[in-house]
């Protein structure tokens, strides 16, 4: 991940475009998933940050198990 890790506490913030990257789909699809209501997100003024857990939250929910520090992990 390009940003350092948060302090303890306090969640790790991915843009529209990190997680784009992450789930090889385009921007696009990552807004759908927001104003769907599939994807948290906090709106800071006139873009999004998408907490990292909660696109963990969604991939675990769509059935990949295998993401995360876990995986991470893995390919280290």
């Amino acid at each position: 991940m390009l940003n350092p890790p948060a302090p303890a506490g306090r969640p790790t913030f991915l843009t529209v475009a990190e997680v784009a990257e992450t789930m090889r789909v385009s921007g696009m699809t990552v807004y759908r998933l927001i104003h769907s209501g599939e994807l948290r997100a906090v709106r800071v003024g006139r873009s999004f940050r998408v907490p990292s857990d909660a696109l963990d939250e969604y991939l675990a929910a769509a059935g990949f198990q295998d993401y995360g520090p876990a995986m991470e992990a893995k390919s280290a």
